[in-house]
């Protein structure tokens, strides 16, 4: 008989090697197709504003209202996040001799979660439907605090022209215009007000849902396919980074959630999410700034990848009841 330990291992890699396939398929076609850039954008477009934000709005409008204002999760959520930013930062700055900009985005590495894209996919296939809920808060609040965070960062630093006042428009533009935020604020009104969609429009939004983690998975693998090969010196310049973001993150996590009183799923997830690679965004931000641009791009190549280890370490903690 199989021992309860293979067991669990067998249903961890059960969850994340489709998972990963998804990824590594993208990568390869990636690889093998070679077609520029741009030919992902509709596809992203269908992600970013259409099957994403159906995901949310449909989920969390099926939830009890009640279960959408735990202060107590998100600030524990907050805190873990922004500590592990915190270190992060000190260290980079100590490696950087003090320049900001480089800082900020070598913290952005080692703290800023690819929730959007990896994360309902992965929450939703590992600890199902009802993990939803905190990822989208997780998804939110934390974009909110990295939107905020990094444009005062990159002032300080000098990169930034815009008057305080421009600045806080540009971060309120962007809170308020994020499609994945206004589909959380929606599907909290649709909760708040008990409001169901006409059956035409639910059903519509249920084949947008279905194709959200697929589609997003797939253009993962091919952006992080289109990224420059890592040399050897940038791969030693992020490991650091990287070990902070894959290691360091889901254990605050673990230690500050577990603190406040949430179900069992709403700590699995904040684990979950905080251990999966850095986000899209740490290049996108790396690129508008100029700043640390190959390290961000071989950041999530390299943690994409050495992600599908860790991340089945820690879904087989989960499994195996160490967590």
């Amino acid at each position: 008989m199989r021992s309860d330990a293979a067991i669990a291992m067998g249903d961890v890699l059960s969850l994340t090697i489709p998972f990963f396939g998804l990824i590594f398929l993208g990568f390869v076609f990636g690889r093998i197709v070679r077609r520029p850039a741009s030919g992902l954008e509709w596809l992203n477009i269908f992600i970013l504003y259409l099957a994403l934000p159906a995901l949310f709005f449909q989920l969390i409008g099926e939830t009890p209202f009640a279960e959408l204002s735990n202060v107590g999760f998100i600030l524990a959520v907050l805190a873990s996040t922004l500590t592990i930013f915190a270190i992060a930062f000190a260290i980079a700055m100590i490696r950087s001799r003090f320049d900001v900009e480089r800082a900020t985005i070598q913290a952005l590495i080692g703290a800023y979660s690819n929730n959007g894209y990896l994360g309902p996919g992965l929450a939703i296939s590992a600890i199902g439907t009802s993990a939803t809920v905190p990822v989208a808060l997780i998804f939110a609040f934390e974009n909110i605090a990295f939107f905020t965070i990094t444009p005062i960062l990159m002032a300080l630093g000098g990169r930034q022209t815009e008057s305080a006042g421009e600045m806080a428009w540009l971060i309120l533009k962007r809170i308020f215009t994020h499609p994945f935020i206004l589909a959380v604020i929606a599907g909290a009104l649709a909760a708040a007000f008990e409001w169901r969609p006409p059956e035409a429009l639910d059903r519509l939004l249920t084949m947008l849902r279905g194709a959200a983690a697929p589609c997003a998975l797939f253009a993962m693998g091919v952006t992080v396919a289109l990224q420059p090969p890592p040399t050897r010196k940038s791969v030693g310049d992020i490991s650091i980074f990287l070990l902070i973001k894959l290691i360091a993150h889901p254990v605050m996590a673990y230690l500050l959630v577990s603190m406040v009183s949430v179900d069992p799923v709403w700590l699995t997830t904040a684990v979950l999410m905080a251990a999966i690679p850095p986000a899209t965004n740490c290049f996108v931000i790396a690129t508008q700034y100029g700043r640390f641009v190959d390290g961000a791009s071989n950041a999530i190549l390299v943690g994409t990848a050495v992600s599908a280890i860790t991340v089945t370490g820690i879904l087989y903690a989960i499994r195996s009841g160490v967590l």
